[in-house]
């Protein structure tokens, strides 16, 4: 059975460290499962602009509805999630039929891991933060999260480099994610 997940790389900046962790991820995959990018380079939420839909939040909302589950990758902006990505899920989170507020949303009991690149302990504060967001947009939230540490040396060559450590507690985050979609099939 085909896996599709959905990478949300919670940054803007071409080749940004979690966009290198995703990438990192993606190769660490198993072959069945398919990886598709979701932009979060979008129009701020407004609801003003919620009808009629914009191509552009239609089309992350069809792919987060056909995704069998969601991976964040965010950095950690003053030791929170960076307002691209917020804004990303405030619009996957609104209600798919706005004649019922608290109705379905695209993001509606997707499963749902992260994983931060950030320093010191950045990583465990947005963790803090997102766990609550995920849980009250009715996401199936699937831990561990893992936190990864920038190398010193990235900052002047930007090339992430992922340790055996980090590379293992990614392989278990998979492992989990996988498991929790594999359990709700049956």
């Amino acid at each position: 059975m085909m896996v599709k997940l959905v990478f949300i790389v919670g940054s803007l900046r071409k080749g940004s460290f979690n966009e290198q962790l995703a990438k990192k991820v993606e190769s660490l995959l198993p072959k069945h499962v398919d990886v598709s990018y979701l932009s979060v380079d979008l129009p701020l939420m407004n609801q003003d602009l919620e009808t009629p839909v914009l191509p552009e939040i239609q089309s992350i909302r069809d792919q987060v509805m056909a995704a069998d589950a969601l991976w964040i990758f965010t950095p950690a902006y003053n030791h929170a999630i960076p307002g691209s990505l917020k804004n990303a899920l405030d619009w996957l989170s609104r209600s798919l039929d706005l004649s019922d507020l608290r109705g379905p949303s695209a993001l509606q009991d997707k499963f749902v891991t992260a994983s931060c690149v950030a320093n010191g302990q950045s990583p465990e504060d947005v963790f803090e933060q997102l766990i609550p967001l995920l849980n009250w947009l009715r996401t199936r939230v699937v831990e561990p999260f893992t936190g990864v540490p920038i190398n010193p040396e990235a900052w002047g060559d930007n090339k992430l480099v992922v340790s055996d450590d980090v590379v293992n507690q990614l392989e278990t985050q998979i492992k989990n994610l996988l498991a929790a979609i594999s359990a709700d099939d049956k």
